[in-house]
């Protein structure tokens, strides 16, 4: 099991840097996301990953399972979400703004019809 959690983090790790470098504006944004999901699930797998197992201890269980990392998870997948979504309408913008998506700095600027750049 763990394992398979460890190359499923190093593989939404190496999509999500290999997006991160493309030149446009969408790709990033999902790389993003998927170092985002990365992360989530290396803070998921932090609290040990055990089954059937209550988040407190009590006295009659064995074990307990650690309830920090899941309340960390959850609080990044709504960071993640308010920032994914801020990235959108600000690449939305760019896009509008100069009717290209490419996020490089040298991107040729469009004017319109009023002679505006």
């Amino acid at each position: 099991m763990e394992l398979v959690v460890a190359a499923a983090i190093g593989i939404l790790t190496m999509v999500g840097i290999y997006l991160l470098l493309r030149a446009h504006t969408f790709p990033v944004i999902l790389g993003l996301t998927f170092l985002s999901y990365a992360v989530n699930v290396f803070l998921f797998a932090m609290g040990r990953l055990t089954i059937d197992r209550p988040p407190v201890i009590s006295p009659d269980a064995m074990g307990y399972t650690d309830p920090l990392p899941q309340a960390l998870v959850l609080t990044a997948i709504v960071i993640s979400f308010g920032m994914t979504a801020l990235i959108v309408v600000l690449a939305l913008r760019g896009y509008l703004e100069t009717g290209s998506d490419r996020s490089a700095l040298d991107a040729p600027r469009r004017t319109d019809e009023e002679g505006r750049s």
